[in-house]
């Protein structure tokens, strides 16, 4: 699981990349709309699910426990996808150990099982960050027992609001991007994350800009590459680099932070927003 986000609403695994959910969008009133529904859980991802909803029972019954991404819409792939469960309540060593008992338990049927760990004070504000994460609450999560927390939510808006709860954070994220290279960050795994991150802010810009919802950093980025001519070889290397292709250095990944990421980051400030600084929230 990757943690990029630093908030309630974890990232999807690198899984949710090759496995489009092709009933995201936008309904004609501008609402989101997914595909992640129950009936969408194939049958034999089913055990893995009710082993992590035992074990985090046994934890305490106020925690709830969701699935998203592939699993819960329906486009997962047998010994080939990752399941993504999401909790609200659970401690983060009980989460990363739930995460390594329930891979190794289940290596057959998946490639890993990933349990994110939020607290419902992620949900709580009129702030940026707290919207993005009820956005994914509610229209990504699939609930699977704990307290419900999600069917109280309203639909959400397929609007720059959204884009911003998801996203607004890249310029952080830029500034920690550098200051990790600087401190001798490994280029591999920082050009990975860097480009998932920023395909993702590149998903709220197409999404914003054609009056749509995705957050498919495929599509995204093709339709920007057309958006912004200047960026298309750019984006193709971001997509690579998401995919843990190529050996990019150092160097690289500085020349990344100097153009092609401080100009989504330019982009995403002008169209949509940034997150305020925590201090001011």
């Amino acid at each position: 699981m990757e943690m990029e986000n630093e908030s309630g609403a974890p990232e999807a695994s690198a899984d949710a990349e090759l496995l489009h959910d092709p009933l995201e969008g936008i309904t004609p009133s501008g609402i989101i709309i997914t595909g992640a529904r129950r009936d969408q859980i194939a049958a034999p991802f089913r055990p893995i699910l009710d082993s992590a909803t035992d074990a985090v029972r046994a934890s305490g019954v106020d925690i709830s426990v969701y699935v998203y991404g592939s699993v819960a819409t329906g486009m997962a792939r047998l010994q080939r996808s990752d399941v993504d469960l999401f909790t609200v309540g659970l401690p983060e060593t009980a989460s990363n150990e739930l995460t390594h008992e329930l891979s190794t338990r289940f290596r057959d049927l998946c490639r890993a099982v990933n349990v994110a760990a939020g607290q419902r004070s992620d949900y709580d504000g009129d702030h940026d960050e707290a919207y993005g994460n009820r956005v994914f609450l509610r229209h990504y999560c699939v609930h699977l027992s704990g307290p419900d927390l999600h069917s109280a939510l309203p639909d959400f808006a397929a609007d720059a609001a959204a884009a911003r709860g998801f996203n607004g954070d890249i310029a952080q994220h830029a500034q920690r991007w550098r200051a990790e290279l600087a401190r001798g960050k490994d280029p591999l795994l920082l050009s990975r994350r860097l480009a998932r991150k920023c395909l993702f802010a590149v998903a709220g810009l197409v999404s914003v800009h054609d009056h749509t919802w995705t957050t498919d950093r495929r599509v995204a980025a093709a339709r920007w590459a057309e958006v912004a001519p200047t960026l298309a070889e750019d984006t193709e290397t971001l997509l690579a680099w998401g995919r843990g292709e190529g050996n990019p250095r150092g160097r690289a990944v500085e020349q990344a932070l100097d153009g092609v990421v401080a100009r989504i980051v330019d982009d995403f400030k002008t169209s949509i927003g940034l997150w305020e600084p925590r201090s001011e929230r």
